[in-house]
């Protein structure tokens, strides 16, 4: 789920990159030549670029939170004119930084240089009147989405419905015929916005291009404290570590969805249709656990009914979460984080609802935005949450360029690391559940778990390969969509539930396509978050199984998270897993350990059935 790392990261993140050729002003022949840089001087512009950047990107995320939760064409206007000027001064800042290269800088400013040099996430051409378009594309886009919505025929005003009330019938409904008519009802919200999209790829690319990258997809590679192709190739190898679980998974689901709605509409065989998996991209399957479980079989705990039986409303689940963290020695939410976030839909206007989190003023102007429903899954996003808020507090102390994660997948992994240990015995003891269900009755729960965890592995992943290929130019604007649902079907082995053409534009009915938002990050979170929670149970001295594991009320845990938390980015990104892990390479073999025992099960469930798409 995307949040905001600080208040200005969907917009812009920090400054620009590299040399920009065509930028420097010629100098006369006659000039005599400059008197060559000190570090003292590197050290007084970094303290200045710093101090700039911050104020400007405190501005453009106060500006960012008003679009995002009251969507107006002038919100939208004010937000560009905002993110304008944080492009502007960061792409000064990049050509004015040129001059240090090439210095022998201590290791702290050296590593400030190149976080400057990578920290963009929309580079902008150094043509002002380019930059403004680009900014002005990538605001309208995000309220394309936000406020895009589905009017069946005939229906007008509020009978259309939004993508909270289309996942509803998603999650809900069994009635073939309904979830397709959700499912392409909201993606019809997307061919509108294909223009723009295309413009903003040519806009953006030509930015990353006068940064010294190859495109905007090399970029985003290169901030992994490791070469962009190399990073390509350590995603590969973690997509294969988990692939045989996700394929498992794949052949048990489609043919219990098969048993549920026959052969016309979810064959034995090939893909699994799109719209039968509960969630508006197929990238989370929980919402079908119903449909899947096995008779008899034991069951999970629901934890939506647990909050519904107790009446636990949106405020009550935000305490819930903070008193998580508390229990490691988190300091609560300050008080400003109550008055200040956006906890429920609004009736009056709409909103960006896609939960977020947010550090406005990179101290304690800490904030979620999020339309708070009481289910389970809410609760594991409000955890997920605060898990951004409470890094960024961690490391407020840190100057500005090293307020941020290790790496982004560090910040994604956080918040999900501590629901993983929203276990029975933990719900049991805040009050919520009864009686733990029995040891060995395990099956149901991880199962339930994988169905989000595992099952969305593939879409992390293959989201930015779709844009890496499109930044590159290997895909072009004509073949959008087919090389879309070809790597659905590679990576995820489902298909649409309808024929799909290029009239059709599905990549951007996903809120951070349209957002400008990498996304592989969430990919190396749901990696790094079983590793991460592997190390804190031991840290906390868990000697049962690693799924039954809750580090609740651990000091000791929460003091080493904190430690690593602290650390911002101020160091790459493999001693900050060392720090908490012992480790310097990301492992997904605590998957593994987590789930070993639904692999078993799932095997021998899948005995006799032919597997693969």
């Amino acid at each position: 789920m995307f949040t905001k790392r600080n208040a200005a990261a969907l917009l812009l993140a920090l400054a620009a990159a590299g040399p920009a050729p065509g930028r420097a002003a010629a100098q006369p022949a006659a000039a005599p030549a400059a008197a060559a840089p000190t570090v003292e001087q590197a050290q007084k512009f970094m303290d200045e670029a710093e101090a700039r950047l911050m104020d400007l990107s405190i501005e453009a995320g106060r500006a960012a939170w008003v679009q995002a939760n009251f969507i107006t064409y002038d919100t939208q206007v004010l937000a560009a004119a905002a993110n304008d000027r944080v492009i502007g001064a960061a792409t000064e800042l990049a050509g004015q930084a040129q001059r240090f290269a090439g210095l022998q800088l201590p290791p702290e400013l050296d590593r400030k240089m190149k976080l400057l040099k990578i920290g963009l996430t929309l580079p902008a051409p150094a043509d002002a009147k380019k930059r403004a378009e680009l900014t002005r594309i990538a605001a309208a886009m995000e309220a394309a989405y936000g406020s895009g919505k589905y009017c069946p025929e005939g229906k007008t005003g509020e009978d259309c419905l939004d993508l909270q009330k289309l996942s509803k019938i998603l999650s809900e409904s069994r009635d073939p015929v309904k979830l397709q008519e959700a499912w392409t009802g909201w993606h019809s919200i997307a061919p509108p916005i294909k223009k723009d999209f295309v413009r903003y790829v040519e806009l953006a690319n030509e930015g990353a291009r006068e940064l010294g990258f190859a495109d905007l997809g090399a970029m985003w590679r290169s901030k992994y404290d490791m070469p962009p192709d190399a990073f390509a190739a350590e995603v590969d190898r973690l997509w294969g570590q988990v692939k045989p679980f996700y394929d498992s998974l794949h052949c048990y689901v489609r043919a219990e969805l098969n048993e549920k709605y026959g052969d016309a509409v979810q064959p034995k065989t090939g893909p699994i249709r799109a719209d039968l998996l509960g969630n508006m991209w197929a990238q989370e399957w929980g919402n079908v656990y119903d449909v899947v479980a096995q008779p008899g079989g034991g069951s999970s705990v629901d934890v939506t009914k647990l909050l519904e039986a107790k009446k636990v409303d949106a405020i009550g689940m935000v305490k819930i979460g903070e008193r998580f963290y508390s229990s490691l020695g988190f300091s609560p939410m300050p008080a400003t984080f109550w008055e200040r976030s956006l906890f429920t839909q609004p009736r009056d206007r709409d909103v960006v609802c896609h939960a977020s989190a947010w550090s406005l003023d990179y101290k304690d102007d800490l904030r979620i935005k999020m339309c708070i429903e009481a289910t389970g899954e809410d609760l594991v996003t409000i955890h997920h949450e605060l898990g951004h808020n409470y890094y960024q507090r961690a490391y407020n102390k840190q100057p500005f360029l090293f307020q941020d994660s290790a790496n982004d997948g560090f910040h994604e992994a956080i918040g999900d690391t501590i629901a993983l240990s929203v276990t029975p015995e933990y719900l049991k003891e805040i009050g919520l559940l009864d009686q733990v269900p029995p040891a060995g009755d395990d099956t149901p729960q991880l199962l339930r778990m994988a169905l989000d965890k595992i099952a969305f592995l593939p879409f992390g992943l293959l989201v930015d390969q779709w844009r890496w290929k499109v930044f590159s130019g290997e895909i072009t604007p004509e073949h959008y969509n087919a090389t879309w649902w070809e790597l659905r079907k590679k990576y995820q082995g489902v298909a649409p539930p309808v024929a799909r053409s290029e009239a059709d534009f599905d990549p951007v009915a996903k809120y951070h396509i349209a957002a400008n938002v990498p996304y592989t990050r969430y990919f190396l979170a749901r990696i790094l978050q079983f590793q991460f929670q592997r190390a804190l149970c031991k840290i906390a001295g868990d000697k049962g199984p690693l799924h039954r594991c809750s580090i609740y009320g651990s000091a000791e845990a929460g003091r080493r998270l904190d430690a690593m938390l602290s650390m911002g980015v101020s160091r790459p990104w493999p001693e900050a897993l060392k720090a908490l892990t012992g480790e310097s390479q990301i492992d997904a073999t605590a998957i593994q350990d987590y789930f070993a025992p639904l692999k078993s099960w799932l095997d021998k469930q899948n005995t006799g059935r032919q597997c693969g798409w």
